[in-house]
């Protein structure tokens, strides 16, 4: 998990990265909680999906937003954000042109930030969002989701109430070839406090299925 340093807008960006054995392999960019409210790369969901990418052998990183640990800057409004997001997905394609998909994977505040690159890079694959704050923030950008994924909630979320994220997923899913696999953690808090195990053996399931289902249709 080598640590790496690339150059954002704002100066450098922190970041922690794993790279595949397999120059064709997919990528994946995984996106912290809100910086103002002590998130960071570190944070034990964006840690878990890291680990979950990598292992799978994704060319995977995680990176602080300006302004978090050893990144420069200072916090951005979301906007600056999503411009070290694209500053991080570019410098992971170059690094890796061969590359066959990409993902992104963002939880709260980043999960936010990764709908948006969503919809700005046509060539992305597939998302994980976690605790998508849709409650706190507007996510009426995405109109299509031009992607499937999976969207994880906690059924005992403080912060976001499930009938936000229930409104987000029903606008999401009206889209024509768009599946969005919408999952609840039984007593899990927005933190998944406790229960961090049981959302990644659903984030598991979701990307095993997904990357089964992508090599039976490439081999038919």
């Amino acid at each position: 998990m080598p640590e790496i340093v690339v150059n954002g807008p704002e100066g450098r960006i922190e970041a922690r990265y794993h790279k595949s054995r397999d120059s064709s392999a997919p990528l994946a960019v995984i996106m912290h909680p809100h910086p103002e409210h002590g998130g960071t790369m570190n944070n034990k969901v964006v840690y878990a999906l890291y680990r979950c990418f990598s292992d799978r052998d994704f060319n995977t990183i995680r990176f602080n937003f300006r302004g978090v640990g050893r990144s420069e800057g200072q916090f951005g409004q979301g906007e600056g954000e999503l411009s070290d997001a694209t500053t991080i997905l570019d410098w992971l394609q170059k690094k890796h042109p061969n590359s066959t998909s990409c993902w992104i994977a963002g939880f709260s505040f980043g999960s936010w930030i990764g709908m948006q690159l969503l919809m700005r890079r046509p060539e992305l694959s597939g998302f994980i969002s976690i605790s998508p704050p849709a409650n706190k923030y507007d996510f009426g950008f995405l109109a299509p989701c031009p992607v499937s994924g999976l969207i994880v909630h906690g059924d005992r979320d403080e912060i976001v109430q499930k009938g936000y994220v229930d409104k987000l997923v029903e606008r999401l899913s009206m889209q024509k070839g768009i599946y969005v696999d919408y999952r609840s953690i039984e007593q899990a808090d927005h933190f998944f406090s406790n229960r961090i195990n049981a959302l990644m053996q659903t984030v598991e399931s979701y990307l095993d299925t997904a990357f089964s289902e992508h090599k039976l249709a490439v081999n038919q």
